[in-house]
């Protein structure tokens, strides 16, 4: 049974159980509510998290079981010649993932019978163009242990689907039957249906925390066996960025460094003057109908795609520097040579950061008490003196904290980088010339065949693992100095 179709049907059960269990504790309570310890909606909300909770537990340990277990018995039918590595076995499982999807897909469409497809072999017949015929295209021709592995992996997944079915719909109805059994007017279902809500609550909140361990363990374990190949001081400290697959890498991260702060303080010092010039004005100056239009056209800058705003820099930013400081440019000068340079991606990312600063901002602004800006007033103070000299020092703290939080976004920038700054790794002073950063590196040493036991390879989760933790390191500063300023004005 496909899967959508089992969480409806468990869905619906719930559903029906919610239904019947309110009926049954008003039943027991011959109708008169005030002898139900609870409110009704909890005996139903009590039937529904029994019925649910058992089905959906089921579906979701089944579909995390079942990949690794048929992934293991599978892999046994590969013969070791066809693989030198975990990584080259990893290519064959997928393709016979690919195999079997495409028997699935020939045996849905008509084009052969179930029994067909389990007893297919590749000494008669064309398996590739039967597939072809159907759309599934493979790279190459079939071998006689990838399909064979292939059909058993549609074996056992078949198999494994039908018995989670029936698995998760034993365990809805059993919780179904037990709870509705048990429902009556004495039960305490607003206790256990609020436990149950305050687990979920719990639940929901600790996905980011799960989720940043899940990062740093991800990134650190292959970061460690980076740094077992190759020496920390150099990547560290060292000044040249040259990596080489072939072997004499030198793999200095300063450069790195160099490029994607120095990118990242351009487009600050377009966004930050920008930005908070245009949250003074939509909170203190602007009237309540220029601020309703004004506000939301500037908030579309945050919601175009940042390939949007790398082609913006290749196509157009970047031609118009050329013709000002270029060869034989309007301004009679030479310091830039193609229009991919620190400065085209430095100018395009500060626009994209404008709307992050500006709303942050206005936001902060907004919150500081009126009772202030009344006093000043009311002082004598003009409204310009009543901005600089008690508005911004009021929210300076939390401006600080959006300015932090818009450079940790410009540091983790990676397609305005790649299409607007280029890809030179060099320690220069000069923003008119190509440079690039942390994270178009690591885009570039994770692309193509490269092989993972290698540093060239591994060493873009040190890249990465570097990144995270500055990054890291601002979003916890940023959010404490916003926090401490809430604090003083709530």
């Amino acid at each position: 049974m496909p899967i959508l179709w089992l969480f409806v049907l468990v869905l619906a059960l719930g559903l029906i159980g919610f239904v019947l269990g309110r009926m049954r504790a008003l039943k027991d309570a011959h109708g008169d509510i005030r002898q139900l310890h609870s409110l009704p909606n909890y005996y139903g909300a009590n039937v529904l998290f029994a019925t649910l909770i058992p089905g959906f537990a089921v579906m979701v340990i089944w579909l995390i079981a079942q990949p690794m277990v048929v992934q293991s018995q599978v892999s046994s039918l590969i013969p070791e010649r066809a693989y030198t590595d975990a990584g080259s076995l990893n290519l064959v499982m997928s393709d016979v993932r690919r195999v079997a999807e495409g028997l699935d897909v020939a045996v849905a469409e008509g084009a052969m019978s179930h029994e067909q497809a389990r007893d297919i072999r590749t000494e008669f017949t064309d398996l590739r163009a039967r597939l072809g015929a159907v759309g599934v295209a493979l790279g190459s021709n079939v071998e006689p242990y990838v399909l064979q592995a292939a059909q058993k992996y549609r074996s056992l997944s078949n198999g494994g689907r039908w018995l989670m079915t029936a698995l998760a719909l034993g365990a809805a109805v059993l919780g179904f039957v037990l709870s509705y059994l048990r429902t009556n007017k004495h039960q305490r279902s607003r206790n256990s249906v609020e436990k149950v809500v305050l687990a979920l609550l719990i639940g929901a909140a600790s996905i980011a925390i799960l989720t940043t361990l899940g990062i740093v363990l991800s990134l650190l374990s292959n970061t460690i066996e980076f740094f077992k190949l190759y020496p920390a001081k150099d990547f560290f400290f060292g000044l040249t960025w040259s990596p080489s697959f072939g072997g004499g890498s030198e793999l200095g991260i300063l450069p790195l460094f160099w490029g994607t702060f120095y990118i990242s303080f351009i487009a600050l010092a377009v966004a930050v003057p920008i930005g908070l010039f245009a949250a003074v004005y939509l909170s203190e100056y602007a009237g309540p109908k220029v601020r309703a239009i004004a506000k939301p056209l500037l908030e579309v800058l945050a919601g175009i795609p940042t390939i949007v705003y790398g082609l913006f820099a290749l196509l157009t930013v970047g031609p118009l520097l050329v013709d000002l400081f270029g060869d034989g440019g309007a301004l009679g000068v030479e310091w830039m040579k193609g229009g991919t340079a620190v400065m085209t991606a430095g100018l395009v990312m500060g626009v994209m950061l404008i709307p992050f600063v500006s709303s942050l901002s206005d936001d902060i602004i907004n919150s500081v008490p009126q009772a202030m800006r009344d006093g000043s007033l009311g002082l004598g103070a003009t409204k310009s003196e009543t901005v600089k000299q008690v508005i911004l020092p009021a929210a300076l703290p939390g401006i600080v904290g959006a300015i932090l939080l818009a450079a940790s976004r410009a540091i983790g920038e990676t397609m305005i980088v790649v299409l607007g700054a280029g890809a030179a790794a060099r320690l220069s002073g000069n923003p008119f010339e190509a440079m690039t950063t942390v994270t178009a590196k690591i885009v570039s040493q994770l692309t193509g065949d490269a092989d993972f036991a290698s540093p060239e390879a591994l060493v873009a989760f040190a890249l990465g693992m570097t990144l995270f933790v500055i990054t890291l390191g601002l979003n916890i500063f940023a959010l404490y100095i916003v926090r401490k300023y809430r604090e003083q004005y709530d």
